[in-house]
């Protein structure tokens, strides 16, 4: 069992900065990879960022529309801790953020449906 506990969402204007974190506690040692989606109204669950944590150069991946503005990491001195900064904020980024892990190789990064543990997610809204 992996519990994760999102944190860091807010409301931002345009252009802005946003580092959400995610906490994870229970049987870290399971973990295979750590990521972050979104789901705004109306539309399926984005996989956003992801990160390998077993691989030994914590391979990380990005949507196409996220590349090159946000970035998931993992806290050098607190490996449970997780984050995701996301710099040159967009409206079409609000959504709920959610912090997921999956305890089993998965054959897409980007399926929701790998994932089986999932925080309770965290709002992020970007004004114009």
């Amino acid at each position: 069992q992996v519990e994760l506990v999102e944190s860091g969402g807010g409301a931002v204007q345009t252009g802005g900065s946003l580092r959400l974190s995610c906490a994870a506690s229970g049987d870290t040692d399971s973990t295979w990879y750590m990521a972050w989606f979104r789901q705004a109204p109306g539309k399926e669950r984005e996989g956003v960022a992801i990160i390998a944590v077993r691989a030994r150069d914590r391979n990380t991946y990005y949507g196409a529309t996220v590349k090159g503005r946000f970035t998931i990491s993992q806290d050098a001195a607190k490996n449970t801790l997780y984050y995701l900064q996301m710099n040159s904020l967009k409206p079409e980024d609000t959504a709920i953020y959610y912090c997921a892990a999956a305890t089993e190789v998965v054959r897409s990064v980007y399926n929701a449906r790998e994932y089986n543990y999932w925080g309770q997610g965290t709002q992020v809204t970007v004004t114009s």
